[in-house]
């Protein structure tokens, strides 16, 4: 693997790219949904072309078009981001910490585009969030949730926060859990050199039914860290 100094920078290029036109097209109101869709896929594929990341993804036969999921993964690196758009290929929008929101050009772009804004210090009002974005979004756009809650430093798996299963029980919505690996090689957190040529593991394990867990939430938040632990490396696991 290669490291390369510029990447970075020439991801921060791409997204800004992106970030304008869809700025433009709200505030004119003819930004529609499919037109980020087609966006953040060719942005997606750039950065990881850009980044040298090779995907290997298992588990496609799992993804049912058209069913808006609960997409919840283990979380690595940023490049877990423009990978999962490269291996589900379906309409997703991720939930972001309210830090994110505050990049400038960026932020705008994501408030239009449907991404959501949670605030990690109030529950309450990240549940709410999240609701709404579900409402917003209609029922052919998924939303991607971290349950770690931030990417971990050395690629374990860490605990998970329970504001995503809330969504995922009152919504009535499947998860659809998704292991990630290899993706610190490219971009540890923290680091600032993107090394090329790292291979991204990615699987997507079958959906998880939320109502069949009723009130026992603390369950389903074992059974989707259950599935996603199983397929990550036994190395990192726990």
């Amino acid at each position: 693997m290669v490291p390369s100094f510029d990447v970075l920078a020439r991801a921060a290029v791409e997204t800004l790219k992106i970030s304008l036109p869809t700025m433009m097209q709200a505030a004119q109101g003819t930004l529609t949904t499919q037109i980020c869709d087609e966006r953040l896929d060719s942005w997606s594929k750039r950065l990881v072309e850009q980044a040298g990341i090779r995907l290997e993804v298992k588990g496609t036969e799992n993804l049912v078009h058209g069913e808006p999921f609960v997409v919840m993964s283990n979380h690595q690196s940023h490049y877990d981001i423009p990978v999962l758009f490269q291996a589900l290929h379906i309409p997703l929008r991720m939930v972001a910490k309210k830090e994110i929101f505050r990049i400038p050009f960026m932020a705008g772009a994501m408030r239009a585009a449907g991404f959501v804004e949670i605030d990690r210090k109030d529950p309450a009002s990240a549940i709410r969030a999240l609701k709404l974005a579900h409402t917003q979004l209609g029922d052919a756009v998924s939303l991607w949730i971290a349950p770690e809650g931030t990417r971990s430093k050395t690629g374990r798996l860490g605990r998970f926060k329970k504001g995503g299963f809330h969504l995922a029980a009152e919504a009535g919505m499947r998860i659809l859990p998704v292991a990630i690996d290899g993706t610190r090689f490219a971009l540890p957190a923290g680091g600032v050199t993107v090394t090329r040529g790292a291979v991204a593991h990615v699987t997507i394990l079958p959906a998880i039914d939320s109502a069949a867990f009723e009130k026992r939430l603390p369950e389903l938040v074992t059974a989707v860290r259950e599935a996603i632990s199983g397929a990550l490396p036994s190395s990192i696991r726990d």
